[in-house]
C-alpha cells in the first residue's frame, strides 16, 4: 500500500525513503539563534533595479476559464507588481497562487455561519458556507481578494527586478474538485496564466493585451511587457492547497504541460496542504527543478506531513531542495487577507494558543511551544527566505547561498528558522 493512502498526524522530517537526501543535506542543516548577528554586508541581487515598483491588475471575467475536469467557471484575474523601468533587458516572471479560502466576502453569511456553529445547527451552517463558497459571488457581494494577500512579497521581488503576478483562484475554491484533482486544477490555472503571459511577451498580443488597469482608479494602463519578460526563467509559488498545485505543476511528469517557451526554474510551496491520500507520488515528484518548502511551527491547518511529503517528492532532486521551519509562524498570516488585521471576512489566527502562557503557540500536533510571530514579523521572514530562493534560482545570485543553507540567518533577531538544504 502506498504510504500516502492514509493520513499521517505525526511529524516525520526527512526520514525513511529520503534518508539519502537527508544525509546529503546533513552538513547544510542549521537553526537560527534568536539575537544572533549576520555576517558580511547587505545582500545584493544580480537583478536589483532602482526606481521603485508599479502595480496593475487584469480581470478577464469571473467565468473566463473553465476547469478541464468539471467545466466549472474560474476567474482569470491577476495583480501584477513590476519594476518601474522595464526598458533594460528581460525580467524573470513569478506567478503566485493562493489556496483554499472563502471565495465571497459576504459578512451576513459569515455571521450566520458563526451563529449556526454556536447553536449546532448543521443545516444553517451548510447554507451559510454555500454562500461564502459560491462562484461567481451573488450580485452586490464582492469577491474575497485572496490574490492581494501576497503584495508584501511581490513588491519586494518587483523592486529587485522581477515581474510578479498573483492570480485569483476563487472559482477553484468554490468548485467540486478535491484531492489530486484540486492540485491538478490549480496547476492548469497557473499554466493558463503563463500561456497568456507568453503570448504577451513574444507578440504583444493575446488575451492580456490592453487589459491592464490602475488598481485604484480602474483606468486603463499601458505597460511595456512586450519583449521585456524572460519566460525561460519562471518561478511559481503556491500557498496552502496551491502549494500542492505548484508541486503538481512543476513535477517531472507534467513539464510537458508547460506552455511552449516557458521554463519553470524555481518552485516554492508555502505551508502546502498536500493531499496525503494520493495513490501516485509520481504526479508530484520533482527532481529537475529547484524546490523549496516553508512551514510554521504554529500552523493550525497543515501538519508535519507538509515537510515529509515534500521531502519524498524531492528525493533524488539534484537541482536544489530547501526546507524552512519558521518558529512561531501560523498558516494564515502568510496571506494578509486571511489575517485578523485586515478586517476581512473569514480572517482569523489559526495558531493553537498555549494555556497559561499568553503569546505562546503550538500547532495541531502539539509541537514545542514558542513565541508567536506578529503578522508583520511572519511576513518579513517569509519574504527573506522566499526572496533568497527566487534570487538564487532565477538568476545567478549565489550570495544568497548562506541564507538558503542556514549558514546565515538574516532574521535571527525575530525568530528561529530551522534550515535543511540539499544544495546543487
Amino acid at each position: 500500500m502506498n504510504k500516502y493512502m492514509r493520513f499521517r498526524t505525526s511529524l516525520r522530517l526527512l526520514t525513511g525513503p529520503v534518508a539519502g537526501l537527508a544525509l546529503a543535506a546533513a552538513a547544510l542543516t542549521s537553526t537560527a539563534t534568536a539575537g544572533a548577528t549576520g555576517t558580511g554586508g547587505a545582500d545584493r541581487s544580480s537583478v536589483d533595479v532602482s526606481g521603485g515598483t508599479r502595480t496593475v491588475r487584469y480581470d478577464l471575467g469571473d467565468e473566463a476559464w473553465h476547469l478541464p475536469q468539471t467545466g466549472e467557471p474560474v476567474e482569470l484575474t491577476g495583480v501584477v507588481h513590476y519594476p518601474t523601468d522595464l526598458s533594460e533587458g528581460r525580467h524573470p516572471l513569478i506567478v503566485m497562487l493562493h489556496g483554499w479560502h472563502e471565495s465571497c466576502a459576504d459578512r451576513q453569511a459569515e455571521a450566520a455561519r458563526t451563529a449556526a456553529e454556536n447553536s449546532g445547527d448543521d443545516a444553517a451552517y451548510e447554507a451559510a458556507s454555500a454562500r461564502l463558497f459560491s462562484w461567481p459571488c451573488a450580485q452586490g457581494t464582492p469577491a474575497l481578494p485572496s490574490a492581494d494577500g501576497y503584495d508584501y512579497l511581490a513588491q519586494k521581488l518587483a523592486a529587485q527586478g522581477f515581474v510578479v503576478v498573483s492570480a485569483g483562484a476563487n472559482g477553484i475554491n468554490a468548485s467540486s474538485v478535491s484531492g489530486d484533482e484540486n492540485a491538478a486544477a490549480r496547476a492548469d490555472l497557473i499554466n493558463q496564466h503563463l500561456r497568456m503571459w507568453q503570448k504577451l511577451s513574444t507578440s504583444g498580443k493575446g488575451e492580456l493585451a490592453g487589459k491592464f488597469t490602475d488598481p485604484v482608479t480602474g483606468a486603463a494602463r499601458s505597460v511595456g511587457f512586450f519583449h521585456h519578460l524572460d519566460l525561460g526563467k519562471v518561478g511559481v509559488m503556491g500557498h496552502s492547497r496551491a502549494g500542492a498545485g505548484v508541486t503538481w505543476q512543476a513535477a517531472d511528469r507534467h513539464r510537458g504541460q508547460w506552455p511552449q517557451g516557458v521554463k519553470v526554474k524555481a518552485v516554492a510551496a508555502l505551508a502546502p496542504a498536500y493531499n496525503v491520500m494520493t495513490e501516485n507520488m509520481s504526479d508530484y515528484t520533482i527532481t529537475k527543478t529547484p524546490f523549496a518548502v516553508v512551514r510554521g511551527t504554529c500552523d493550525g491547518q497543515v501538519g508535519g506531513e507538509a515537510f515529509a511529503f515534500a521531502a519524498d517528492v524531492a528525493q533524488g532532486n539534484r537541482s536544489g531542495f530547501h526546507r524552512f521551519a519558521v518558529h512561531g509562524a501560523n498558516h494564515n498570516y502568510f496571506n494578509t487577507q486571511w489575517s485578523p488585521r485586515s478586517g476581512q471576512v473569514a480572517a482569523y489566527d489559526d495558531a493553537t494558543p498555549v494555556e497559561g502562557h499568553p503569546g505562546q503557540c503550538t500547532d495541531r500536533e502539539g509541537s514545542t511551544p514558542t513565541t508567536q510571530l506578529t503578522e508583520p514579523q511572519q511576513r518579513r521572514v517569509a519574504a527573506t527566505y522566499l526572496g533568497a530562493f527566487f534570487h538564487r534560482y532565477l538568476g545567478t545570485d549565489t550570495t544568497q547561498d548562506p541564507v538558503l543553507t542556514g549558514a546565515r540567518h538574516p532574521d535571527a533577531a525575530i525568530t528561529e528558522v530551522d534550515v535543511t538544504a540539499a544544495a546543487p
